[in-house]
């Protein structure tokens, strides 16, 4: 009687001849990603020093220690590479209750300036100017930059502004999305435009004259509405 296809034998030809061997499946060797971040980071720097056009894998591979080898299996092409490192910049998940809580929008703008923060943007953003010549004509890396590098920012500040909302320092009225963008914007516009370094002072001058007045608050005290100028004096004109 023919078969089935049901029939187990069909089915599995090893049941029909049972003392037959199979092969041993070979395995390759698993790959080491310990290095991973290693190399990453080395592609962070390689990137805002030289940019995309002049970052090369021999470069990176000699600032992380790595074999180039190493760095072709990881990442067969450049962009790949580029796009993991531009990935790897964004801070861990931001704890938006660890923010600074100074009692003023001013005081807890002021107080997010910090050495190390200033550095680690003004870095970013350099790598963002390296890749300039790409990101127009790359979404996916145009999206990594902007959920890596801008965004973070533009959260914290997002939330500093609702709370003063909250606490009624400004009011409710604010165009509080712009305003969380300005100082990310003026810091791109520094970097990019101007060649220019992020001090404290410059960040502290967006501050004072452009974030505080536009949420109506006096720059330099962040305390009450911005006041008006006072209005010219009238002249007397006296009778001879």
């Amino acid at each position: 009687m023919a078969k089935t296809q049901l029939d187990p034998a069909v089915e599995n030809p090893a049941v029909e001849n049972p003392a037959e061997e199979t092969e041993p499946v070979k395995l390759g060797r698993r790959r080491d990603h310990t290095r991973d971040p290693d190399i990453l980071a080395a592609a962070v720097d390689v990137l805002a020093e030289c940019g995309y056009d002049g970052m090369t894998i021999d470069m990176v591979a000699t600032r992380a220690k790595a074999g180039k080898a190493t760095l072709y299996r990881r990442w067969p092409s450049k962009g790949e590479l580029v796009i993991d490192a531009v990935a790897c910049m964004k801070n861990a998940d931001l704890n938006l209750s660890q923010l600074p809580d100074t009692g003023t929008l001013r005081g807890d703008l002021i107080a997010m300036i910090k050495p190390h923060s200033i550095e680690d943007g003004e870095k970013k953003l350099r790598v963002i100017a390296g890749l300039m010549s790409l990101l127009a004509h790359s979404p996916e890396l145009a999206e990594t930059a902007r959920v890596s590098v801008v965004e973070p920012r533009v959260t914290a500040h997002r939330f500093l502004l609702r709370r003063a909302v909250e606490r009624g320092e400004i009011s409710p009225s604010c165009d509080i999305d712009n305003l969380s963008t300005v100082t990310t914007a003026m810091a791109s516009m520094r970097i990019l435009f101007e060649s220019k370094t992020i001090d404290r002072e410059f960040l502290i001058s967006l501050i004072d004259g452009v974030i505080l007045p536009a949420a109506g608050l006096s720059p330099g005290t962040g305390t009450g509405p911005v006041a008006e100028p006072p209005a010219p004096a009238e002249t007397a004109v006296t009778a001879r």
